[in-house]
């Protein structure tokens, strides 16, 4: 347990300069853009010259480069993500509404990939170079080329249009409808889940036939225990190393694709809100999206790296 804290502890400690760094480089790109906040924040009207001035003058936009980065930090601090130059309202309340969607899509999304490529993966390990290992690489490898917004075009088409099993899109909050959630959700799940799920089981598959080849599983087999009660016990453990690696880097790809699948569904997550932003020209959205959506990205590897000690006794000892 010491060294799991201090390993923890080693790894909080690295997130502060990461985080100021995503900070850094979200605020640089958004003030070298070709957005100028005080243009957009009068869109639609005509303001004069000394209007756009005092503007900028009010929200310190006059200010070196350096100070302005302190303030926008000290800021972000207190919870002031900025004021929307399209609605006047508090970004911060904007990004908290749209979140818990993105929360549900993306972690859905994330439950399904999991789920499937376990199946996947394992199944065709144990049954390594035959058909139900044929079958499932040539899935997995149609997955793995296959985008998620083209899955959501054929879903729509086929499963909600032409069947009408699902809606076309929208979203029904599950206090309101268990039910009816889990239609309006199941197909932007899957359309985000099944890339990852073919990547993931592949690994998985390839984790689990090299640990299926050890001495130690053969041994165990000898000795009379069944081969399921090995792979369940030992085998899978061990084979998760890698696999949970993986997923790290997935889910910021889930989180990242959530932004198309919620435009092509008309979720209002995250994605739709930052898009609708960037259509309108309302940059501080369009940064708070951003912010966000990068510290779910590092909190959520954080958990991850939490998973991979859990699983890897040797990481522990190392430490």
């Amino acid at each position: 347990m010491v060294a799991i804290a201090r390993i923890l502890l080693r790894r909080v400690a690295l997130l502060v300069p990461l985080m100021l760094g995503i900070v850094l480089f979200v605020f640089l790109v958004m003030r070298f853009s070709d957005v100028d906040p005080a243009s957009a924040f009068f869109q639609g009207a005509n303001p004069t010259p000394q209007q756009l001035h005092d503007f900028r003058e009010q929200n310190g936009l006059l200010d070196p480069l350096p100070v302005r980065y302190f303030h926008f930090v000290g800021d972000l601090l207190h919870g002031d993500m900025g004021t929307s130059a399209l609605t006047r309202g508090s970004v911060l309340d904007q990004v908290t509404t749209a979140l818990p969607l993105t929360l549900q899509l993306t972690f859905l999304g994330l439950g399904i990939a999991v789920v499937l490529s376990l199946l996947g993966g394992v199944t065709a390990a144990i049954y390594r170079d035959r058909l139900p290992d044929q079958i499932i690489r040539v899935v997995s490898l149609t997955g793995v080329a296959a985008p998620g917004f083209w899955l959501a075009l054929l879903m729509i088409q086929y499963l909600a249009v032409d069947q009408g099993w699902f809606p076309t899109g929208g979203y029904i909050n599950p206090a309101d409808s268990l039910s009816g959630w889990l239609k309006t959700m199941a197909l932007p799940a899957l359309a985000l889940s099944l890339p990852v799920a073919a990547q993931l089981t592949r690994i998985v598959r390839t984790s689990v036939v090299e640990e299926l080849d050890k001495d130690y599983v053969r041994t165990a087999i000898g000795s009379g225990l069944p081969p399921r009660v090995v792979v369940g016990r030992n085998v899978l453990r061990n084979a998760l190393i890698n696999p949970l690696t993986v997923l790290g880097l997935r889910v910021g790809y889930l989180l990242g694709g959530a932004v198309v699948i919620e435009t092509i569904f008309s979720l209002p997550g995250m994605g739709k809100l930052m898009i609708d932003a960037v259509k309108n020209g309302d940059p501080a959205v369009v940064q708070g999206v951003v912010l966000t959506t990068a510290t779910g990205f590092v909190v959520v590897n954080l958990v991850i790296d939490i998973l991979y000690l859990l699983v890897n006794p040797r990481l522990r000892e190392a430490a």
